[in-house]
């Protein structure tokens, strides 16, 4: 299987990318996934494509894409590909309602990074069964505009009692998975520093979201 790994920003540019970027690599090398990197949107179209089992979008930005490689896109995820969103993937083409509901949530806003408390609660998904009832750690705390629980299955929530300048509510998810057209989504919140591409707990959790999005 191969993976497509996209980092292109038109928008705010984390400098972890790299980081990343390479960790994602070495890690789909390790677990039996052939990769390419990219930040030329011109890599979506149906014949390019059509040769990934999933793609990535690494901390993607802003509007991306021209009419034809949304199109592209779409029609990969709908008959089937897989797509694993990792942080600012979810700030990712504003105006196009598609993409909202393939990352299934929009960013809004984040404080400052800092430690907190995650809560499992789905611990039998590939992306969380190795993690216990609670995951501390540091991190960038993102919120939403809405709360997708209900139109997506939710893995991970914050509680917003362990950090400051929270403002999403009680409810606070940060990853889940569900299935759009024939093809299956994962996206995940977490991985904001260059410290989270090293941390086995963070890699397993991505690395579950591929297998869910590939159909591992």
């Amino acid at each position: 299987m191969r993976l497509l790994i996209f980092s292109k920003t038109t928008g705010f540019r984390h400098d972890s990318i790299p980081t990343g970027v390479a960790a994602v690599e070495a890690l789909a090398a390790a677990n039996g996934y052939a990769t390419d990197a990219t930040e030329d949107a011109g890599a979506f179209t149906p014949e390019n494509l059509a040769r990934y089992a999933a793609v990535v979008f690494l901390s993607t930005s802003g509007a991306l894409f021209d009419d034809a490689q949304k199109a592209a896109l779409k029609d990969y995820v709908e008959r089937g590909g897989g797509y694993v969103g990792i942080h600012a993937a979810s700030t990712t083409e504003y105006d196009w309602p598609w993409y909202g509901e393939l990352v299934g949530a929009r960013f809004t806003r984040h404080p400052r990074p800092q430690d907190g408390v995650i809560h499992i609660e789905d611990g039998d998904h590939d992306s969380t069964k190795h993690l216990g009832a609670t995951w501390p750690r540091f991190d960038e705390w993102y919120e939403f505009a809405e709360n997708p629980r209900g139109r997506v299955s939710v893995l991970l929530t914050v509680d917003e009692s362990s950090y400051e300048g929270a403002e999403m509510g009680a409810d606070h998810p940060l990853a889940w998975f569900h299935e759009i057209g024939g093809g299956k989504a994962f996206y995940t919140a977490l991985g904001h520093t260059h410290e989270s591409f090293a941390e086995p707990e963070f890699l397993a959790h991505v690395l579950g979201g591929i297998r869910y999005a590939t159909g591992v």
